[in-house]
C-alpha cells in the first residue's frame, strides 16, 4: 500500500456494469513527507475518499479485493483514508478531514 493525495475526480458516462456507481478519483501519489512523487493515477474509491485526503492505494490483483464477491475490473484502488501521518525527523502532521 502506498500514499496519495486526491487531486480530482473522473466523470464516464460509458463504463463496464460492474463500474457503475462508483467513483473514480484522479490521485497524486506522495512520499512519506507528502511531497508528489510520480505520475497522477485513475482509482476506484472503495471508502468514500473526497477531494484533497491523503488517502492508502493500492494497485494489481489486490485492487479488485474491497468489492468481493464482486470482480470490480480495477487496477488501481483507494482503500483507506489518513487521518495522520508521523514521519520522525522531517515532518509530524495531521492531514484530512479539516474542521473535525
Amino acid at each position: 500500500m502506498q500514499l496519495a493525495r486526491v487531486i480530482g475526480t473522473v466523470v464516464s458516462t460509458v463504463k463496464n456494469d460492474l463500474l457503475r456507481s462508483r467513483k473514480l478519483l484522479v490521485i497524486q501519489p506522495v512520499d512519506r513527507w507528502l511531497a508528489d512523487s510520480g505520475k497522477t493515477l485513475v482509482a476506484v474509491d472503495s471508502v468514500g475518499a473526497g477531494e484533497g485526503e491523503i488517502i492508502i492505494w493500492c494497485r494489481g490483483k489486490e485492487s479488485s479485493f474491497p468489492f468481493a464477491p464482486d470482480e470490480v475490473p480495477t487496477d488501481c484502488t483507494i482503500t483507506g483514508i489518513v487521518d495522520s501521518v508521523n514521519t520522525p525527523s522531517k515532518v509530524q502532521g495531521s492531514v484530512g478531514h479539516e474542521g473535525a
